[in-house]
């Protein structure tokens, strides 16, 4: 076997739990109940049949019975043998590894191949079912048919008849009764079944070492299982052992598989909630499922020593249909004075402002006077019904009331004869067992969550799943490329790691695969670097949309893009290029996208303010490219700009004022730089000048003025680049961040080679190209030049290309000048590079 690992929790030492399928050599001990229960029944069986002949002849007595019937049933002795061997050949695999394993593997394993080589799954599934159902209908009608001295199918016909006889009247009258009322009580326990999937423990193969990138969480929850296996380490001294764990986080981080782990460690029951188990069409049958599902978990409790239940998006059943964002507990992004806990001002005050500023939340979110402060906010609330056990939703109609009484309600006795035969007897019912249930719940909405299922003694532990760091992306990129063959290297998976900083384990799943198709579609067997490129780029972009832009429309997009790089390669240091492309998709013409080079976890002025200039370059860019034409396309570029702008002046102090804009609009105490509004008129303006608000909006443009004069004049210093990236996204649509690095230091990319845009003749051919792209773009026109190739002589041109009509498309078409000359109005050799226009953007 291999040696268990040994991991230390905070003073509580973890063994490992248990190992792994394939390491147990010999068959798991079956419990004694189960090892006698069908010799016990067969007994019980051959006994029925002895009754039967003492009741067919009352002058036969017991010992003659006995005998007669040793002769008769020989049936009920061979199948006796036969479960005798049963268990010795159990009894056996139990202590003789040897044995078991030839059982496991040649007999039962090969009759398992040779029998899914034959049948599907669902086939097997079908047949073995009929195979029961039949052999149980074969043993009643054995047993009828000696009890009856009759044929055994004859018998099975008879037996509804000899019952219903066999009832006196009234007794049938009153089951005709019950009959009529069990067909309700047999209708709602039709709808409160499903939902709930039992794992038993051999069903359960994930471990805790199949879990990666969140081993900060994972140390926490081996803690619950010492508990969960010991738990006398915390009773004997007088503590609780925690019942209850919320695992919050983005979806993909985990959640569930960790729950899995949980599971296939401690060798217990993995009881499945699924999401929508409990919402329901009619009243109360939300309520059946909680308290079936609870009578399920403590009968696996007793009988297995423990069990786990996994409330998976718990969202769906533990809320009041109040739909908020934030944090467990129900807070509200918006209410932050509410979080006592944390590096903020709020728990710096004392208790009295503390309730002061929680007061005027409050009033300001549930004001109804429309007069009132906080009106507005009110009015934009979203109130969801189901409070009080109406409307819909899975904590609606009780469901929710159900689930708190369950995780920590009255510990009644339990069972029929405890409560009710021995009370009426005088003797006190026996109290309930200590049942061993750990809920487990995740959700990627924790603060829909009611506060009531988040006290301590229902959920006792909260641990945030979040995104791995990078040490735990390479740990979980190692164990999902060990799956499949490969030829990364360890500085390759490094790098994706880097590059990915936002992957959860599922998206790095998908992303190998991904990968090992693209490879096999290639006719490979094994994944290159490329193929996780390739597969990253699919995954993020989606795939691009199978259409050609016109040439001069071709070439703003280039532009566009390429401002956007140059900018964020000489200003973003925080950040790296990850991918530019000019290739269209959904809901975009191209695009440039970076990432972080480290974890980092704090964001700094000069950052965001670096984010604003790669924001403000596309406008700049195509105002000095196109003779301070612009187009729509920077919408979104300017509304960025504008949003990180505004949380720097108002919210984060990184302006020219230091209060927050939040708590005056809050208190209603003006903006930051403005005084208060006496009386408003009409103009927006008030009696002491202009409004506060458009101070605010005036320091707001003030400051993206100042950048994106900052932002030309970076383009103005990088013209090059910005032409040579532009022709680098023109001819190969998809760039890599290495690509970009290598046309800014002249070396090689992995797709792009940028020694000739370190020439300065080829320069000279791509601003020739860009002021034709100009001229196509002023006149709606086709551009006069190709464009130019990276391979091509240095030279721009020769007196002989002008002379065969040098302007033409590559496959001759003539195409016409712009002005109607039919030819260029500029000479090559004494080229100077055009005018992009004045900083303030006038031409």
């Amino acid at each position: 076997m291999k040696k268990a690992q040994r991991s230390v929790v905070d003073g509580f030492a973890y063994e490992g739990g248990r190992p792994r399928e394939e390491d147990i050599l010999t068959r798991k001990r079956m419990p004694l109940w189960d090892r006698v229960k069908w010799l016990i029944l067969l007994v019980v069986i051959w006994l029925l049949l002895v009754w039967s002949l003492m009741a067919n002849n009352p002058l036969v007595g017991f010992l003659d019975a006995v005998r007669i019937e040793a002769q008769l049933g020989s049936w009920v002795f061979i199948l006796f043998g036969l479960e005798l061997l049963h268990q010795i050949h159990f009894l056996i695999s139990e202590h003789w590894a040897a044995y078991n394993q030839f059982w496991v593997h040649k007999v039962w394993g090969r009759t398992e191949r040779l029998s899914s080589t034959k049948l599907s799954a669902w086939t097997r599934y079908r047949l073995g079912r009929i195979l029961r159902w039949v052999l149980i209908v074969v043993v009643i009608a054995i047993i009828a048919g000696k009890i009856m001295h009759d044929a055994p199918l004859s018998a099975l016909a008879q037996i509804p008849a000899i019952l219903w006889h066999a009832l006196p009247t009234f007794i049938q009258y009153a089951f005709l009764l019950f009959f009529t009322v069990a067909q309700f009580g047999l209708l709602f326990w039709f709808l409160s079944r499903g939902g709930v999937d039992v794992y038993y423990p051999d069903d359960i193969k994930t471990r805790f070492s199949d879990v990666w990138g969140q081993d900060h969480v994972l140390d926490r929850v081996k803690e619950n299982i010492i508990f969960l296996e010991n738990p006398e380490l915390v009773e004997d001294r007088g503590g609780y052992v925690p019942g209850g764990i919320l695992l919050w986080g983005p979806p993909g981080t985990g959640k569930t598989l960790m729950a899995e782990a949980v599971a296939g460690e401690t060798g217990k029951p993995y009881v499945f909630v699924d999401p929508g188990a409990f919402i329901n069409m009619f009243f109360g049958v939300g309520v059946l499922k909680v308290k079936g599902l609870f009578r399920k978990l403590r009968k696996l409790s007793l009988r297995y020593g423990g069990v786990i239940v996994f409330f998976d998006e718990a969202d769906s059943l533990g809320n009041r249909g109040i739909a908020m964002g934030g944090t467990p507990g129900g807070g509200n992004v918006g209410a932050a004075p509410f979080a006592t806990a944390g590096c903020h001002g709020f728990s710096y005050l004392s208790s009295d402002m503390q309730w002061r500023m929680a007061r005027d939340v409050l009033a300001s979110q549930f004001a109804v006077d429309p007069a009132e402060p906080g009106a507005r906010r009110r009015n934009k609330q979203i109130i969801g019904a189901g409070m009080n056990g109406g409307g819909g939703g899975g904590g609606g109609m009780g469901t929710l009331q159900a689930l708190l009484t369950e995780l920590s309600g009255l510990k009644k006795p339990r069972g029929f004869f405890n409560r009710v035969v021995r009370r009426a007897l005088g003797m006190r019912p026996k109290p309930p067992p200590h049942y061993r249930i750990l809920v487990m719940m995740a959700t990627n909405m924790p603060s829909a969550l009611d506060e009531a299922l988040l006290r301590p003694g229902r959920i006792d532990r909260i641990y945030r799943v979040g995104y791995p760091t990078k040490a735990g992306r390479v740990r979980t990129y190692q164990g999902y490329f060990a799956k499949v063959p490969h030829e990364l290297t360890d500085e390759q998976i490094d790098k994706l790691a880097t590059i990915t900083p936002y992957a959860t384990g599922a998206s790095i799943k998908d992303l190998v695969n991904e990968s090992l198709i693209i490879a096999i579609r290639d006719g490979r067997d094994v994944i290159t670097y490329q193929d996780v490129i390739k597969a990253k780029q699919l995954k993020e972009l989606g795939p691009p949309e199978d259409v050609e832009y016109i040439e001069r429309e071709r070439h703003a997009v280039a532009i566009h893009e390429a401002c956007h790089a140059v900018v964020a390669y000489r200003t973003r240091h925080h950040m790296e290029i990850d991918i530019a492309t000019i290739e269209k998709g959904s809901d975009y013409l191209g695009m440039v996208s970076s990432i972080k080079p480290e974890d980092q976890f704090t964001r700094w002025r000069s950052e965001y303010q670096s984010d604003i200039l790669v924001a403000l370059a596309s406008l700049a860019g195509e105002r000095m490219y196109f003779d301070s034409d612009s187009s729509s396309g920077v919408s979104g570029d300017l509304d960025q700009a504008t949003t990180v702008a505004s949380y720097m002046e108002g919210y984060w102090g990184m302006g020219k004022t230091v209060s927050s804009a939040a708590s005056s609009r809050r208190l209603e105490a003006g903006t930051p730089g403005g005084g208060n509004r006496a009386a408003a008129p009409a103009g927006g303006g008030d009696a002491h000048g202009p409004s506060p608000f458009g101070r605010l909006a005036d320091r707001i443009e003030d400051n993206l003025s100042v950048l994106l004069d900052q932002v030309e004049m970076i383009l103005r210093e990088n013209e090059r680049h910005v032409l040579a990236l532009a022709h680098a996204l023109e001819t190969y649509k998809t760039l890599s961040g290495e690509d970009v690095t290598a046309i800014f230091e002249g070396g090689r990319g992995p797709l792009v080679d940028g020694a000739p845009y370190a020439d300065d003749e080829f320069i000279a051919r791509l601003r020739a190209y860009h002021v034709a792209a100009q001229r196509a773009h002023r006149d709606h026109s086709v551009p006069q030049l190709p464009l130019p190739a990276a391979t091509a002589p240095a030279a721009l041109v020769s007196g002989s290309l002008l002379a065969d009509g040098y302007g033409s498309q590559a496959n001759g078409t003539p195409n016409g000048s712009g002005d109607g000359s039919g030819a260029p109005t500029y000479e090559p050799p004494t080229y100077e590079p055009p005018s992009y226009g004045q900083p303030d953007g006038s031409a």
